[in-house]
């Protein structure tokens, strides 16, 4: 076995890693072949678990590439999660960015923040990055060993942004940690850190739901699309973010679920890709890159603690192969976050894709159709 980094708070290590280039492409090449093998060639039939046949998309346009975001230093760069800045700009964090020829090439940056001086969903156009000509790691990570440093979510609380980051080598997460940034993204604080096997690894991702009660409501997988985990609710005070003592875990026990019960799986386990929750129309919106069937989906319901085993399960992207990309289907996709301003009748979602070295992108898709939460 090897000796696992230990971290610092500057995203330094101080013990030897195993290097290893951070890859997604083979497990989403592998679930895209199961998927396509045992459905066919989709072009916006759902998988075996989706539950509405209405829901239609289509791609907006694409957000990163060499002639979009080139001039940033940025052609390469995947996730792009949308957050709407304290001054109205919306803001897209990145994960691995690279310069050059392709994914690899020089000046490997992880997270980085490109920008867009309209926040409207019909109207994004990356005109900016932190950092200017040349887009910036928004905190330190050498990638010593491999290692690097992938977004989760950001949010904002009032004037104040926040971001959670997952550490280590990809898929071998060692610690997560959380940032904060008053000055709509241009600079970023270290407040925090979990240990990457706290509540059995299924603490590594996590989304935050600004909710209109005071408070965060946070949902958490394991960071391994190879492995299967459950998905955590924890909620926190808006004011407390940065205080791990102050996450509450939800659970069932006793023959009840009750906030202080020791953490339990809110839905069914499965293998998780990212996610994204939203208080959106009067409810919350979770959605999700599903790994079996390979699928980008959503769940739509009334109340942070609804009900997610029964919640129907709205496949919003659907797999197909290079060439044959229609409507809502997608080469190779992952991602899937909502873009701040859109609605459940009008959804708008940021979705990555990676197949090969120049086929590595943001994009923006529009979903509608999808079904309404039940109250």
């Amino acid at each position: 076995m090897h000796e696992p980094h230990r971290f610092r708070p500057d995203g330094r290590t101080d013990g030897p890693g195993r290097p290893r280039p951070p890859s997604r492409r083979s497990l989403l090449r592998s679930a895209a072949a199961g998927a396509l093998a045992s459905a066919g060639i989709v072009t916006g039939a759902p998988g075996a678990a989706a539950a509405t046949s209405r829901v239609t998309g289509s791609k907006v346009r694409d957000l990163s590439g060499p002639a979009l975001t080139g001039r940033f230093a940025a052609p390469w760069t995947d996730l792009g999660i949308p957050v709407r800045c304290p001054d109205g700009s919306m803001l897209f964090v990145c994960g691995d960015t690279f310069d050059g020829g392709g994914v690899g090439g020089p000046d490997w940056r992880s997270p980085v923040g490109l920008r867009s001086s309209n926040a409207a969903p019909g109207s994004l156009v990356v005109d900016g990055a932190v950092g200017g000509s040349r887009a910036v790691g928004l905190v330190p990570e050498g990638h010593t060993g491999g290692t690097t440093a992938i977004p989760s979510d950001v949010f904002t609380v009032g004037p104040t942004m926040y971001m959670h980051l997952m550490r280590g080598v990809i898929h071998e997460t060692h610690h997560t940690d959380f940032w904060r940034s008053d000055d709509n993204g241009e600079t970023w604080q270290y407040l925090c850190q979990w240990p990457g096997g706290l509540h059995g690894g299924q603490f590594q991702q996590k989304t935050y739901a600004v909710a209109d009660d005071g408070y965060l409501y946070v949902l958490s997988t394991a960071f391994d699309r190879d492995v299967t985990s459950g998905l955590l609710l924890h909620r926190v005070r808006q004011d407390a973010p940065g205080d791990p003592a102050a996450y509450e875990p939800w659970g069932y026990a006793g023959g009840a679920w009750a906030w202080g019960n020791p953490p339990t799986t809110v839905t069914s386990p499965r293998r998780w890709g990212e996610i994204c929750l939203r208080a959106l129309g009067g409810g919350y919106t979770l959605t999700w890159l599903n790994m079996n069937p390979l699928d980008i989906r959503a769940q739509i319901f009334a109340t942070p603690t609804s009900n997610l085993f029964t919640t129907a399960e709205q496949t919003m992207i659907v797999p197909t192969v290079p060439g044959r990309e229609t409507g809502n289907a997608v080469a190779s996709p992952y991602g899937g976050f909502i873009v701040p301003g859109s609605g459940v009748d009008d959804l708008h979602i940021v979705v990555s894709q990676w197949y090969d070295a120049q086929n590595y992108r943001v994009m923006q898709y529009r979903v509608n159709g999808l079904d309404g939460p039940v109250h």
